[in-house]
């Protein structure tokens, strides 16, 4: 009973923060070094897979037209922009993977200092924002900022991805917070399902699967999903009247605590 509750803390805890601008990393982190435990490669991929379902429902309509609309030029430019971004992060990830560019995402040091700088970079983004007009388009440079941003992410441990694209876009020219999240969260779910699917590829050739427990998994990833589905919605919906600064203060209280709480060589 008990590692099923450790089980339903961690999903929830994935489906709060995949999409949340606060770093999914340092919270799961965090959960493991209170005693929730280290879990395999396969079930974090599991639960992660789970929030990424839950976003590509929210979106699905958008999706769709997108795919079956693409004829028109609006549709077709954004897709294209969509299409450019995933493929800057792809190649671009995949030169850091071959050459190593990552860090320790194990050490709370690492995720406490991006989350502290991460915060304090929000502060600052979300104010130069505020002084442009408001712009809904999505540009090139919005969509090539986008791409770079994902992968920068994926290097740092703790950065967030959705804190560092939907600022990247927000700072490169869509100010408008709702029209950069949809942009930076579209992006991110092809790019996620790739992730995901590498991760899952590396677990199955080191043989993981064997001895995974299969009915954790499963609970795992569909807390995840109902809990991301209605962490996203809550989201969409506050940000379309409410600033960005409260994640970004809970992010520096929660990296100083890191910082003070944990060993920096832990």
């Amino acid at each position: 009973m008990t590692d099923l509750i450790h089980v339903i803390v961690l999903g929830i805890i994935e489906g709060i923060t995949e999409f949340l601008p606060v770093s999914s990393t340092g919270h799961l982190l965090i959960a493991e070094k209170l005693g929730l435990g280290a879990r395999s490669d396969l079930f974090n991929v599991g639960i992660q897979a789970g929030a990424i379902l839950a976003v590509t429902l929210i979106y699905w309509s958008r999706i769709w037209q997108l795919l079956t609309q693409w004829r028109e030029p609006g549709n077709r430019d954004y897709l294209f922009k969509l299409t450019v971004a995933f493929l800057i992060t792809a190649v671009l990830g995949l030169i850091a993977v071959k050459l190593g560019f990552a860090l320790d995402k194990t050490k709370p040091s690492v995720i406490a200092w991006a989350l502290l700088i991460g915060g304090i970079w929000m502060i600052a983004a979300e104010q130069l924002a505020a002084k442009q007009p408001d712009r809904s388009a999505v540009t090139w440079p919005v969509a090539i900022g986008v791409g770079i941003a994902q992968m920068v992410a994926g290097i740092f441990p703790g950065t967030s991805r959705s804190a560092a694209t939907i600022f990247t876009a927000m700072l490169a020219g869509t100010s408008n917070r709702a029209a950069a999240t949809e942009f930076a969260f579209l992006v991110g779910i092809p790019t996620m399902y790739a992730a995901t699917g590498y991760e899952l590829l590396k677990v199955l050739k080191a043989g993981g699967v064997v001895h995974e427990d299969w009915t954790a998994l499963i609970i795992g990833f569909v807390v995840s999903l109902i809990i991301a589905f209605v962490a996203v919605k809550w989201l969409l919906g506050y940000i379309r009247t409410h600033r960005f600064t409260p994640f970004a203060i809970y992010r520096i209280a929660l990296g100083v605590a890191l910082l003070l709480w944990m060993p920096t060589n832990a």
